[in-house]
């Protein structure tokens, strides 16, 4: 490799493994590293951005046009945006939408993200796709040269040089891999807060704070639920103290081999048999709390188009998705666990890749794709129906046991009956009677009712509904009869529902 004859309108793509693409700045200019994934939904790029789950990850859109619409205050899915850089093919020259307050260009220049365009995405996502999600730099401005740093202006200061190529992809190799990396404390919540229920409060959850998007506590205000939001640093004790009816284990970026934390207050919190639901990094963290390990994908699951199939039923869902790292276990498998037996209830068709968990005498589960959809589809959102109809069926907190003091946690395990399966036995029969939890093993040769659709087994009556007045299910967070969306039932739809 030569010089990279750089100008100061240039932009590099540059990847570990040596391949660069050349293209224009867009965004701020400088340097970023981070870990170089694509993505491949067609809409939503505000949402992505402002995702915490991309935090350090330089996102790459397979989308040709971005930046249509603009930027608004409304569609931002945390406080900041949260990737280390962005890569589009074609950013658009005027934003055309009526809620726009500025340029994507402008978002991410105010905010210091470093980015690219006009480079080819379909052969970097070939790339990508073929090599695996990898280590990676945007270099744009001075950082494209050495000498004294350049302040602005078309003309270079006397002194510089441009950075050779080798020197670039050498400081690529420099940066952090993804696997090993520590970073759900760099996104979660200083301090906790409350989003409160929308109409009569009817349950309370605490929800682990590993990377959570706004829209997730939006979803479960709008079912009578107040939403605890805590750092990711939250001991058992504030948990005793608040009394929840429900721990909610929220989506968040880098390995979860690392979260030792969060999993050992997961594993005390099913000690506690608190209705648990969790999502994405949530679903990680549950799955070691179960014992099972996690790996990472190739390129991983990201964009708004992705199937995943509930084996109870045999449906498939198309799912919003952002993870790069997955549970070990195959389809349908059933396992023992400290709490109870658990098996494996989603997979991925394209992958086979775990794509659900859940007790199955344990009143928890998890999905390792987004059911609060921003952006992406709403086939998923009924999983927060699930989670309110599962603490109406268990309750333990301030919905159904308030008053009544905690039951003493018994760290020994149980003395083991004679007559049961021995419990080192780690395949248990598929055919035992067990309680059934929030997706119970279900024949569809047998028929009967459909758990997608109809409650659980304690009945519609049992369900515990946010407000009479209110139609239920409630209707999906984003559209203009939700009264939590953007101020008020008037409303109008988010941009992904338009």
């Amino acid at each position: 490799m030569t010089g990279n004859k750089a100008q100061t309108g240039t932009a590099l793509l540059v990847l570990e493994d040596g391949r660069i693409f050349r293209g224009e700045s867009f965004g701020a200019v400088g340097e970023s590293l981070g870990e170089a994934v694509f993505t491949t939904g067609m809409t939503g790029y505000q949402e992505t951005l402002t995702d915490p789950s991309y935090h350090r990850q330089i996102v790459l859109q397979t989308a040709p046009q971005i930046g249509n619409t603009g930027w608004n205050a409304e569609d931002d899915e945390s406080a900041r945006i949260q990737v280390a850089g962005y890569v589009v093919r074609d950013p658009s020259r005027r934003a055309s939408n009526w809620r726009s307050t500025g340029s994507l260009e402008t978002a991410l220049r105010s905010q210091g993200v470093v980015g690219v365009a006009g480079i080819d995405t379909r052969a970097a996502v070939r790339h990508l796709r073929e090599r695996g999600a990898m280590r990676a730099g945007v270099f744009s401005g001075p950082a494209l040269f050495s000498g004294p740093a350049l302040e602005s202006g078309p003309a270079l200061e006397s002194g510089t040089s441009p950075v050779s190529d080798e020197a670039l992809v050498e400081r690529v190799r420099q940066s952090p891999p993804m696997e090993g990396a520590d970073l759900y404390g760099a996104v979660t919540t200083a301090e906790p807060y409350v989003v409160p229920a929308v109409g009569e409060r009817r349950f309370v959850v605490a929800a682990l704070d590993v990377g959570i998007k706004s829209n997730t506590p939006r979803m479960l205000a709008a079912r009578g639920v107040e939403v605890h939001v805590l750092p990711a640093d939250t001991a058992i004790e504030a948990i005793d103290e608040l009394r929840p009816d429900g721990f909610f284990l929220a989506n968040g970026p880098g390995d979860p081999a690392t979260a030792d934390g969060p999993v050992a207050l997961t594993k005390q919190v099913l000690e506690r048999r608190i209705p648990l639901f969790g999502i994405c990094f949530g679903n990680q963290i549950l799955g070691r709390a179960l014992g099972r390990g996690t790996y990472k994908l190739r390129y991983g699951h990201r964009g708004i188009n992705i199937p995943v199939i509930e084996h109870a039923t045999g449906r498939v869902a198309i799912t919003s998705q952002n993870h790069g790292f997955a549970v070990q276990g195959e389809a349908g498998e059933r396992f023992r666990t400290p709490y109870g037996n658990a098996q494996i209830t989603h997979t991925c068709p394209n992958d086979g890749c775990v794509e659900g968990l859940a007790g199955t005498d344990f009143p928890a589960f998890s999905v390792q794709y987004h059911p609060e959809a921003a952006a992406g589809p709403h086939d998923a959102a009924d999983l927060f129906d699930r989670f309110v109809t599962l603490m109406a069926e268990h309750p333990v907190g301030y919905g159904g046991a308030a008053g009544i003091p905690l039951p003493t946690v018994d760290p020994a395990p149980p003395e083991a009956d004679p007559a049961a399966p021995d419990s080192a036995d780690p395949d248990p029969d598929p055919d035992a009677d067990a309680p059934t939890g929030p997706f119970p093993v279900v024949d569809p040769s047998a028929g009967g009712p459909d758990p997608l659709t109809a409650p659980f087994s304690a009945g519609e009556d049992a369900l515990v509904r946010p407000g009479a007045d209110r139609p239920w299910p409630p209707p999906r967070a984003g559209t203009a009869d939700d009264p939590t969306t953007h101020g008020g039932p008037s409303a109008q739809p988010r941009q992904e529902d338009r």
